[in-house]
């Protein structure tokens, strides 16, 4: 990859099945966390997703405001092409932004709208 950029998923884009449908390809992650993030669930209705993921219910983040909160999950290297693939994957209650993980890296990541 001549370009790359970082994602960060705690949810559904670490699922096979989600990253070869959206991306073409497994991606190969490394444990990380969002420090300041809480999680909690909402409900799925995009019939394309819910056929990607299989789950009606994803997890969707928030800020904290307490840095002793941390969101676990994957970071992955992928190139801005699949970034704009993860864009069409999500749905409208998620907006994705730039956050400095535990380890240091500054990925995006997509929160609650």
């Amino acid at each position: 990859m001549d370009e790359t950029v970082f994602l960060f998923s705690y949810g559904t884009l670490q699922y096979p099945d989600v990253q070869k449908s959206s991306f073409g390809r497994l991606l190969d992650g490394t444990d990380d966390a969002m420090p300041g993030f809480t999680k909690e669930m909402v409900e799925i209705t995009d019939p394309d997703v819910l056929a990607k993921s299989g789950e009606r219910f994803h997890p969707i983040v928030m800020s904290s405001g307490d840095p002793a909160d941390e969101v676990a999950g994957k970071v992955f290297r992928i190139t801005p092409a699949e970034l704009a693939a993860a864009d069409a994957y999500e749905v409208s209650d998620y907006k994705r932004i730039e956050v400095p993980l535990k380890s240091g890296i500054l990925a995006w990541v997509y929160v609650k709208a």
